[in-house]
């Protein structure tokens, strides 16, 4: 079996930080593509950051320059690094990753079960 447990979120003021992470445990063997997702109440979810497994890193546009996303491939974790938070940023994030689990030949998107952000006016 392969988890993924998120820690962090929260509420924080407008222009404020917050620090994401999660990590991918269980009978993995290979860890390629990690990234976050949100989901706003009403929306659907969104891609707000990736990262491949040799550290190329894609952004959702509404997030570039305020956000980072990183990881360690060791520790299997993944990094979201959130500055200059708005009240549209508000939402459950979640992350994802594309695991080959030990057992398998082929891999797998698994998810988290998602983390509140959020952002007062």
């Amino acid at each position: 079996q392969v988890q993924l447990v998120e820690s962090g979120g929260g509420l924080v003021q407008t222009g404020g930080s917050l620090d994401l992470s999660c990590a991918a445990s269980g009978s993995i063997l290979r860890v390629n593509t990690m990234a976050w997702y949100r989901q706003a109440p009403g929306q659907q979810r969104e891609l707000v950051a990736q990262i491949t497994r040799g550290a190329v890193e894609n952004y959702q546009d509404s997030v570039k320059g305020r956000f980072t996303i990183s990881r360690d491939n060791v520790l299997n974790i993944v990094y979201l690094q959130m500055n200059s938070l708005k009240p549209e940023d508000t939402a459950v994030y979640y992350c994802s990753a594309d695991v080959q689990p030990t057992d398998r030949e082929s891999s797998l998107i698994y998810w988290g079960q998602g983390t509140q952000v959020t952002v007062s006016s």
